[in-house]
């Protein structure tokens, strides 16, 4: 009896250390987690947009959500692929500077994008590296693409990307140049006829 009281209590201690360390295990993996998503400043834009681990620009396409997806053809997704992860119970987490809830949407019966504050996230295949962000502006698959913004403060829509100076269109007058007065309208007094003259034949007075 006294062997089997031991037993137990050894038992109860290898069940207490397994669940102890299967604790720790979680919490260090949840601390050395790699962000899902992170935040990077974007030259071209001049503002902290999101980007993946690979640090390429992620987008949204408006007005996209998670309930209504606008890109779903082939075509879409070849050019704009999304940032997917492979398991419904992922762990998401967002670096430094990302703010919003991250979120999934299913794409198949494997793959789930992420999303966030409800905008699901996309790459853009023209962009080869980072601080790329060549699909600002783009409209195409029911939408307008813009790079999402990393703060939740600036507001989800397309930015616009650095103006180009254009030569004004010419206005008729420059400032330098004198505008042309208006042509002076001189009004003239008719004439007046002259005076008509009464011919009249001299009187001669002839000797007799």
């Amino acid at each position: 009896m006294f062997k089997q009281t031991l037993t137990r209590i050894y038992g109860a201690l290898v069940v207490a250390l397994v669940l102890a360390g299967a604790v720790v295990a979680v919490a260090l993996a949840s601390g050395s987690q790699s962000p899902t998503v992170r935040s990077a400043s974007n030259a071209t834009l001049r503002t902290n947009v999101v980007v993946n681990l690979q640090g390429h620009t992620l987008y949204a396409l408006s007005p996209e959500t998670s309930r209504h997806l606008l890109c779903k053809g082939t075509a879409c997704l070849h050019l704009w692929p999304p940032l997917t992860v492979s398991f419904a119970t992922a762990k998401l987490k967002a670096g430094a500077g990302v703010q919003g809830r991250l979120g999934l949407v299913r794409r198949g019966s494997k793959s789930f994008q992420v999303t966030l504050r409800g905008m699901p996230l996309y790459r853009f295949a023209g962009d080869r590296g980072r601080d790329e962000s060549h699909g600002q502006g783009i409209e195409s698959f029911g939408g307008r693409w813009h790079a999402v913004t990393a703060s939740s403060a600036a507001p989800a829509q397309p930015m616009q990307p650095s103006s180009t100076e254009s030569t004004p269109a010419p206005t008729p007058y420059s400032t330098s140049t004198p505008m042309p007065s208006a042509p002076t309208t001189t009004q003239t007094t008719p004439a007046t006829p002259p005076p008509t003259t009464t011919t009249t034949t001299p009187t001669y007075t002839y000797p007799y």
